[in-house]
């Protein structure tokens, strides 16, 4: 049998490289286009596709591996079948792999982006995430968006501080995605750098209205794919915690979309193929934006907004405060038994602890908590009870 040397393997990363040429859009991000911060010559010179490298980068992050114990949109309910963000991105990751399939797009390129796209987030959701921007603004360090801090861990704090190494246009698809903004129409702002990426960190973290439009159209279809995804899952969950009832769905909106996930996403994946198949942007048709639109208003109204999941937000905001307190004295009278020394800090590296304020240090250990580990840091008297329904 023939021996199946280095210079074999090397001879079949060309192949690939070459097949994608072949096989690919002519808009599609070919792997030999991914740019890293820092050259890896063993990379560079294999077998192994560069997006394909930061897809199981991200897979074997430990931020990733917290996603299990993250809320969607439900936090503090006991339920086996409601969605947690780890089933979340890899719902993204499907959609938006069919979506790219179809329109000639790199699976590699968007797969990375959609498992990376909520690393960032918070525990216990979008709530979360806005008490802890308003302890950080609170603080002088910026608003907190998980979008910038998604990249932010996956580029400086992962690997002890050192970074995964990804590539720009897999950064850049993370920060972009804002699936919470309403877009009919998106095309690639082309042409950016790692200096424009970091540029767009500080600017969202300024103000959190900027827009930012990926780079790449598979970054452009992401996007898409991460509102697809949510719009009828987070209905499906609703009705099962019987918050609502399918009859409740706007009629203008079921007439277009239907009224089951299955169908809702369906008819949306369609729409965006037919409208976007040899285009250098990704699209919903105007008519199926419209239904989407009124949907999304829907849900915030009443699902995001609903009183029955809102009501331990009080207990749940002071919480976040005591913590952030707690941990900054800790740092302050180097409280090395605290946590946040031996469960984060240690064998950090000092690039991280140089280049970060106290303030930054404490964020990004609350961030990456789960819903689980944050409340176990909390005063027992005062955490909320899970409900089980």
């Amino acid at each position: 049998m023939a021996r199946f040397d280095e210079e074999n393997l090397n001879a079949l990363g060309v192949a690939l490289k070459q097949r994608e040429t072949e096989i690919l859009s002519p808009i599609a991000t070919l792997s030999v286009a991914g740019v890293r911060r820092f050259r890896e010559v063993r990379l560079e010179e294999g077998y192994r596709l560069k997006f394909s490298v930061d897809v199981d980068r991200i897979l074997h992050s430990r931020a990733y591996t917290r996603y299990i114990d993250k809320t969607q949109v439900f936090y503090l309910i006991h339920n086996d079948h409601i969605t947690h963000r780890v089933l979340h991105v890899q719902l993204v990751s499907k959609i938006a792999r069919t979506i790219g399939r179809y329109l000639g797009l790199n699976d590699d390129l968007i797969e990375a982006i959609s498992l990376g796209h909520d690393i960032g987030h918070t525990p216990f959701g979008h709530d979360g995430e806005r008490f802890l921007s308003e302890l950080c603004r609170s603080k002088g360090i910026g608003y907190f968006q998980h979008n910038v801090q998604s990249v932010h861990f996956l580029d400086k704090v992962e690997c002890k501080g050192i970074g995964w190494n990804l590539c720009l246009q897999t950064l850049d698809g993370i920060l972009c995605h804002d699936g919470e903004i309403h877009n009919q129409v998106l095309k690639p702002d082309r042409n950016k750098t790692f200096e424009t990426l970091e540029k767009e960190m500080t600017a969202k973290k300024d103000d959190p209205w900027v827009k930012l439009i990926p780079m790449t159209l598979e970054g452009c279809v992401v996007r898409m794919a991460d509102t697809i995804s949510y719009i009828g899952r987070d209905i499906e969950d609703a009705i099962r915690l019987k918050m609502i009832k399918r009859s409740d769905l706007p009629r203008d909106s079921v007439d277009i979309l239907g009224d089951t996930n299955g169908t809702i996403v369906y008819n949306l994946v369609t729409d965006v193929i037919k409208n976007s198949f040899q285009n250098s942007y990704v699209a919903f048709s105007p008519e199926v934006s419209e239904a989407l639109k009124r949907l999304k208003d829907f849900n915030l109204e009443r699902i995001y907004m609903n009183t029955e999941i809102k009501k331990h937000t009080g207990t749940i905001e002071k919480l976040f405060g005591i913590l952030f307190e707690k941990y900054l004295n800790d740092i302050e009278t180097e409280n090395r038994s605290s946590v946040i020394f031996t469960g984060f800090l240690k064998d950090m590296s000092e690039d991280y602890i140089e280049n970060h304020c106290k303030e930054e240090i404490v964020r990004d250990f609350i961030a990456g908590m789960t819903d689980h580990y944050f409340l176990r840091q909390c005063p027992e008297d005062m955490c909320p009870k899970t409900e089980f329904k």
